[in-house]
């Protein structure tokens, strides 16, 4: 178990986005990005200068855009904690996450670590939000899927699928999460099987860390200065592509009644 992570602070990573669809034809595209991962009990304690939160900026971090749209996103995690039972993630919580860009995001999924005061991985949550304004928490804990070994960096987890995301894909089947961090680095794989345990998708998003300074910041807005809404141009884009593909269509259920999956 690694848990040299390197320093307890703000973050930015630069990397790529990765997406294969297997069936029933085959697209792949990878484009590059940056995002923030950020030590939010450690930011509670000592807030960044650097880092713009919950007040206009050119990037910026608002809470409001996470759980339950609250003015304190760390709090609506930790209560999401507790009421899943989980009391010994003492240690930092991480959130990797795309900020705001000239005021505008759109978070596809962002990843929460929580860890306890030994630095072990204790409960990781995907927050995933749609093109229709609806979110919903995958929530892994506990053990990696059928080796009964505690949760920790490169086991394979799994999750059903019970969020609607793309209109080509039916909620159904279940997703395949993989998850890397070093001092360095962060890597993390999400697989979707169809009912039949068939590979449809291939996803993931990696990126090198650096501390989150001005002159971090700057480089990476002016190598992408148009991040978020550059991300759902791409998304739309794509579903033009499958949509001349004739790929099947499906529409929109009903979301989950609950925030949470387990």
């Amino acid at each position: 178990m690694n848990t040299d992570l390197g320093p307890v602070c703000a973050l930015i990573g630069r990397g790529e986005v990765r997406h294969t669809r297997l069936r029933p034809v085959r697209r792949a595209f990878r484009y590059p990005t940056w995002f923030l991962l950020l030590p939010m009990r450690t930011l509670r304690a000592r807030p960044d200068p650097v880092l713009a939160r919950n007040r206009a900026g050119l990037v910026s971090f608002h809470d409001g855009d996470h759980g339950d749209g609250g003015p304190d996103a760390l709090a609506w995690f930790e209560r999401l904690l507790a009421d899943e039972g989980i009391t010994d993630a003492d240690g930092e919580v991480w959130l990797h996450t795309y900020p705001r860009v000239l005021g505008y995001t759109f978070k596809p999924v962002s990843f929460w670590y929580a860890h306890r005061a030994d630095g072990a991985l204790r409960a990781i949550v995907a927050e995933v939000n749609n093109t229709f304004g609806e979110r919903h928490c995958y929530l892994l804990t506990g053990t990696a899927a059928e080796s009964g070994a505690p949760l920790g960096w490169g086991r394979a987890l799994r999750a059903d699928k019970v969020f609607h995301v793309s209109p080509f894909c039916a909620t159904e089947g279940g997703y395949r999460f993989r998850f890397f961090r070093t001092a360095e680095r962060t890597v993390a794989r999400i697989d979707h099987d169809d009912a039949s345990g068939q590979p449809l998708l291939q996803t993931s998003v990696s990126g090198q860390l650096a501390p989150l300074t001005r002159r971090a910041l700057r480089r990476a807005w002016l190598g992408s200065p148009l991040l978020t809404l550059g991300v759902m141009a791409r998304i739309h884009w794509q579903a033009l592509q499958l949509c001349w593909q004739r790929v099947p269509f499906f529409r929109k259920p009903v979301p989950p009644a609950a925030l949470v999956s387990r």
